[in-house]
């Protein structure tokens, strides 16, 4: 072959791969396009284990460190989630380089400032009215959690009061005029703003070549259909879906997923055992 013409292992890849794909062969794949790509991480079950008291939970300690190398390897690191940014800011205050979607995207903090989308502020004396309410009105073991823009009630430590939590959020969607969002052991009441984790996630790809996302719950299922979604109109385009497994919704987020992995102890792990591969 003459010196003129580049050898064919040295070229860029081209197209994307075909799916089923080893976790290996996404992620050389993916090093490839790492100046095109974005991971995308929900915090709940997926970088923090899930804990009775949702003000307990902390991300792997492990998994920092890891997050911050990516990000200086990959075009983007984002973090979507249900809670608030100012609870994402305060576990992830380490991470220079990490952009945080909160409250299913309806706030964003980017670039040292946070957004908050201006449909949904009106809401927030109801939400603040809401809180009180059900902490007035709900047995004792529901955990109310007030979001400043939605509310989520927990009956993780009180499963045989499911039936009453749904039944009073839907009493109480009705009579406002708000969505739920089902969850783990969870009904949450927020704004009737259409914004969710599939939303945020098609927006977010529409720059990039190749993306991941890492999910546990119900709600993630919307992101993943996301990735399938650009993969259809993108030839170009590589998706990866994750499901972090448990056994509250694991079976069928895991069907909707290329890969699944056991706790968020083991994505840490697999983060890590990926880096090699941008360090080349």
């Amino acid at each position: 072959m003459p010196e003129s013409e580049p050898h064919p292992e040295s070229e860029p890849q081209r197209g994307r791969p075909t799916h089923p794909l080893t976790a290996a062969e996404a992620w050389q794949f993916t090093a490839s396009r790492a100046g095109d790509t974005t991971l995308f991480f929900d915090f709940d079950g997926v970088l923090s284990p899930v804990t009775d008291d949702p003000d307990a939970s902390q991300p792997v300690p492990s998994v920092l460190g890891v997050l911050e190398e990516l990000a200086g390897a990959v075009a983007r690191v984002a973090i979507v989630s249900a809670r608030p940014v100012s609870f994402l800011r305060s576990r992830f205050e380490s991470l220079a380089h990490v952009d945080l979607y909160g409250l299913y995207g309806l706030e964003v903090w980017h670039d040292g400032a946070v957004v908050t989308e201006p449909a949904a502020l009106p809401w927030v004396p109801a939400m603040a009215e809401l809180a009180e309410r059900a902490k007035a009105e709900l047995p004792e073991p529901i955990l109310v959690e007030y979001k400043r823009l939605s509310v989520a009630l927990h009956y993780r430590t009180a499963p045989q009061l499911a039936q009453t939590v749904e039944r009073w959020g839907h009493e109480q969607a009705e009579r406002l005029g708000l969505r739920i969002q089902g969850g783990r052991m969870v009904v949450e009441l927020k704004p009737p703003v259409d914004q969710d984790k599939g939303m945020v996630i098609g927006e977010g790809v529409l720059d990039a070549r190749c993306a991941w996302y890492f999910g546990d719950d119900m709600s993630d299922i919307k992101a993943f259909d996301a990735l399938r979604a650009r993969e259809a109109v993108d030839p170009d385009f590589f998706g990866m879906c994750v499901a972090v497994a448990n056994p509250e919704t694991g079976a069928e987020v895991s069907s909707a997923a290329d890969l699944t992995l056991e706790s968020p102890e083991a994505v840490a792990g697999f983060l890590a055992d990926a880096l090699p591969a941008f360090r080349r």
